[in-house]
């Protein structure tokens, strides 16, 4: 099997890479030569709009601009020539136009630039039709080093972007361009931009690419993004895990929690949404942080880019009335984040400014007027040298200008002192006001016009750079051999091909060969050999029909717990093989055909424990996916799971574990002994590794339940299923 030979050079085990390729961007952003083919001069054209765009961009980054027109001899005042042939030396970028896109690139690539882009849509997104246009676009790209932009694209990457603005600055990723619009209109409220790479398709250039290409600029402090499915979910984690030890955030909006979201964006893109819970399982992994609104795509980007990391997680909440602060207190803590009392002497020296009957503990409550004279700068400067605060948040709700012009004044001037951040929420629904236009929004600060905004951007700071104490990259050390159990199980899983499911016999077997516990079964022809294999076990027993084909043998009441003797056994025995008479085959087999019967499982009965749940299914995008969730009500009911793809370190498969609701069960309640979480974590560690080396030939695996013993008792699968695929 392919599972026991070693990967090629930069895959792992399952086949996936584990490096991303360096698509060489810096070419593409600093192009000598382009060419812009379609481009025109007739008025109300499109094509006039976006020459002129190029050319403005080109001129502006140094190139020269060559415009490509078979019916023009001059655009604009430059040379036009009829076809890119005719441009005499190497073209670094071109531009296609054309309505006849694919057929005009077939003609580009006799040029060989190092890039182009198709502007045009009608590909993947369309359907049937445009996946056969795309397909042949495809067969282009393998053919060639040229590398491709689009199709179904924009040219947002050809913005001339303001150069008077202080960074760092928020580099742009977008499968829409106008879904970027309002993050580039933020340089209008002075929020540095440096980079648009609208992807569009992603036939060629996908977002991995870019992402790499960005985390690595000096002047970029944050990646933003708008996704509305990613090419190759191996790629994203690369590229996330580039970002992340290079410790430039990624904000993202991805579109498709939901089943209208996610056919929308295969309509509009062609892209794959992949399973949502399997994306945010992802984002945690590599500290991705996940917003719905392109406004809080915005603010919580500028905020990456106007601040350094905390010494501590400690909120100050500072506002001019009592009313706001407790609104402020209340959303803070909703959110998890921590509001720590200030010192004692730091509480003493506001009351020599404040009202004694004014809280200053936290929330501070300053009452009004002492925001309007010297009493404010010497609050805001006593609150930031509190060693408890991390952070500051100041909520301005509409406030006197006698009031807000000063106050704002301060807040920007102080933060100009410390590495402690300063958040300002401007609440006020004038956004004229003097206050805001003048000196807050240039002031450098990170400025929200919500509560909402403001507080998830703190619960995202707080939580990226938690992210960032504890990152070790699992690209650093991946499996890239099989292990030896991989060629002893091989003969099993292959007979599975196709989507059939191994029995739990041998499904018990393939989880022991890879060091999972199992229970202590004896598979029974008899009711003589089922009450031998009893009392050798000891009662009382577990005893269900063993069959590849009826896979949730509980819900056909082929399952008994609890026989005690060997009467019992008998006829046990005996209804359990009248009963699975009546069954019908499940997957893999037709549904009219009688279920392949091996005889009677008997099973040690064991008790003392948790009952949790491990599997593993297989994601189109990123391919096996560790699943994790406690047993019973908790995964039937409430949907109590957690997601991890690998591969991942085994404090990540810790932290799994702890993310389910129901991890107190674990811990231990109501005089519960604690379970033995770190046999659990074992298992999951090699499971993943079972699924990782047998990534082409399993489906799916269902550890249910598995038995968390007390502590030190380890743990013991006693019902299992592996499905091939």
């Amino acid at each position: 099997m392919a599972a026991s030979r070693p990967s090629p050079a930069g895959t792992d085990v399952s086949g996936r890479p584990t490096r991303l390729r360096d698509a060489g961007l810096d070419g593409f952003f600093h192009p000598r030569v382009v060419a812009v083919i379609g481009a025109s001069d007739a008025e109300r054209r499109p094509n006039t709009a976006m020459w002129r765009k190029v050319n403005a961009w080109g001129e502006k980054a140094g190139a020269t601009v060559i415009p490509v027109n078979p019916g023009r001899t001059e655009l604009d005042g430059k040379p036009c020539v009829a076809s890119i042939l005719d441009i005499e030396g190497p073209v670094d970028l071109a531009v296609i136009l054309v309505a006849d896109a694919v057929g005009m690139f077939e003609t580009v690539l006799q040029k060989a630039p190092r890039f182009a882009v198709i502007f045009s849509a009608g590909f993947a997104e369309i359907g049937e039709e445009g996946e056969a246009l795309q397909a042949r676009l495809d067969a282009l790209l393998a053919t060639t080093a040229t590398r491709l932009l689009g199709p179904n694209t924009n040219l947002n990457a050809f913005e001339n972007f303001r150069d008077d603005l202080p960074g760092p600055a928020i580099a742009l990723v977008t499968q829409s361009g106008h879904q970027g619009r309002p993050v580039f209109q933020a340089q209008d409220f002075g929020v540095k931009l440096s980079h648009w790479a609208p992807t569009g398709n992603e036939a060629d250039l996908e977002f991995a690419d870019f992402a790499r290409y960005f985390a690595d600029q000096k002047e970029v402090g944050v990646i933003a993004g708008y996704i509305e499915g990613f090419k190759d979910g191996r790629t994203l984690m690369l590229a996330a895990d580039h970002a992340a030890r290079r410790k430039k955030p990624l904000v993202l909006v991805k579109v498709g929690r939901t089943d209208a979201g996610a056919s929308m964006a295969k309509s509009h893109t062609g892209h794959l949404t992949g399973s949502d819970k399997v994306v945010d399982a992802v984002f945690r992994q590599f500290g991705v942080t996940r917003v719905d609104g392109l406004d809080e795509l915005t603010d919580t980007a500028a905020m990456f880019a106007r601040t350094t990391r905390p010494k501590g997680r400690g909120v100050c909440i500072y506002a001019i009335s009592g009313g706001t602060g407790a609104h402020m207190a209340d959303l803070c803590a909703a959110a998890g984040l921590s509001m720590p009392e200030l010192a004692p002497r730091t509480q003493k020296a506001l009351h020599q400014w404040i009202p004694t009957y004014l809280r200053v503990s936290n929330p501070v409550d300053n009452g009004g007027p002492p925001s309007s004279d010297e009493r404010g700068r010497k609050i805001i400067d006593a609150i930031l040298a509190d060693p408890n605060v991390d952070l500051v948040i100041c909520p301005i709700t509409g406030a006197l200008a006698s009031m807000s012009v000063p106050l704002s004044r301060d807040l920007v001037e102080a933060a100009r002192t410390t590495r402690k951040p300063v958040f300002v929420v401007w609440g006020s629904p004038d956004g004229n006001d003097p206050a805001y236009t003048d000196i807050l929004l240039p002031g450098g600060i990170p400025v929200f016009r919500t509560f909402h905004n403001c507080v998830q951007a703190a619960k995202a700071y707080f939580d990226y750079w938690d992210f960032q104490a504890r990152y070790e990259s699992p690209f650093a050390e991946v499996p890239t051999t099989p292990l030896p159990a991989a060629r002893k199980v091989a003969p099993a899983l292959a007979s599975v091909s196709g989507g059939r499911a191994l029995s739990e016999v041998d499904s018990k077997a393939v989880l022991a060969a890879y060091g999972v516990k199992v229970s202590r079964d004896v598979l029974c022809g008899t009711p003589a050999e089922a009450v031998r294999a009893a009392e050798s076990l000891g009662y009382p027993v577990v005893m269900k029909i063993a069959s590849p084909d009826l896979l949730h043998k509980s819900d056909l009441g082929l399952v008994r717990v609890g026989v005690r003797s060997a009467p019992e056994v008998k006829r046990t025995f005996a209804e359990l093989m009248e009963a699975s008479a009546g069954a019908r085959a499940g997957r893999g087999r037709s549904p009219h055909a009688r279920p392949q019967i091996d005889g009677v499982l008997v099973c040690e009965q064991a008790k003392g424990g948790v009952e949790c749940v491990v599997g593993v299914s297989h994601d189109d995008l990123f391919g096996p996916v560790i699943m994790f969730g406690l047993g019973g009500v908790f995964v039937e009911v409430l949907g109590d799971v957690t997601f991890r793809v690998p591969p991942f370190s085994r404090d990540e498969a810790r932290r799994m574990v702890r993310e389910v609701a129901g991890f107190a069960l674990l811990e231990g309640v109501r005089g519960g002994r604690p379970a033995d979480v770190d046999a659990l974590v074992d298992t999951i560690m090699k499971v993943q590794r079972l699924a990782l080396d047998q990534a082409g030939a399993i489906a799916e695996i269902d550890i249910n339940p598995l038995l968390v013993r007390p502590k030190g008792k380890g743990v013991v699968a006693l019902d299992a299923l592996i499905v091939g695929r």
